[in-house]
């Protein structure tokens, strides 16, 4: 399967839109932004835990990433609340679930092989001023990318064209981008070489966003 699966072109989605689908384990629902592979694939995701549902135990071949983005997430590590940031490298395993039900924003088999950097991290913690009407956390940076926790205040502009694309999601808060609108749950990716240019709304505006990464983009192994 592959869905968005050319990273030279732009991509905006707005992820509240896309209809919900089951996944192969009972209660596990998904919206898919981008995917090469079938059960196994690279791919980024909305994920939906109904309550009480969990996943059977798997190890992360390829690593996995994730946001909480509403209520709490569970494994056999903890409880991860919403605005919680996990970086899973390969070769961790645990077994996930979610007591209350739970939605989370995931990238799968998206690491360097080598990696090992385990951590969680709180989003929103930390800021410090990158700019005018900016705030930033730096949750992760590597040689192949840089993952941030931005937010602007209303009317604040982020501008950058950043070597290895980019990719962002609304967390809250609205911005505007290309002429297009963005709003809590908004997923975009742009190419190398293209300006991200996102100006917040009168509410102001948090967002994660990677760069970097896109020349990185590959099966996973088979």
């Amino acid at each position: 399967m592959e869905l968005n699966a050319d990273f030279t072109q732009r991509v905006l989605l707005h992820s509240q839109d896309i209809p919900w689908k089951a996944s192969p384990m009972a209660g596990v629902d998904r919206r898919m932004l981008d995917r090469i592979g079938d059960e196994v694939a690279r791919a980024t995701s909305i994920v939906r835990y109904a309550p009480g549902s969990q996943f059977s135990a798997h190890t992360h071949t390829g690593g996995e990433e994730f946001i909480v983005l509403d209520s709490v997430f569970q494994d056999e590590h903890g409880d991860y609340p919403a605005g919680t940031y996990v970086r899973n490298p390969p070769t961790t395993s645990h077994t996930p679930g979610a007591a209350e039900g739970c939605v989370i924003f995931v990238k799968l088999w998206q690491f360097d092989a080598d990696d090992r950097n385990q951590f969680r991290s709180e989003m929103d913690a930390d800021l410090v001023a990158g700019g005018s009407g900016m705030h930033v956390n730096i949750l992760h940076k590597d040689a192949r990318e840089t993952v941030r926790f931005v937010a602007l205040d209303a009317g604040s502009t982020l501008t950058e064209t950043p070597l290895g694309g980019a990719e962002l999601l609304m967390i809250s808060g609205s911005t505007t981008e290309n002429g297009d609108d963005l709003t809590e749950g908004s997923w975009l990716r742009l190419p190398q070489d293209m300006q991200l240019k996102v100006t917040a709304g009168a509410q102001g505006a948090k967002f994660w966003i990677k760069t970097g990464h896109l020349p990185f983009a590959a099966a996973p192994l088979a």
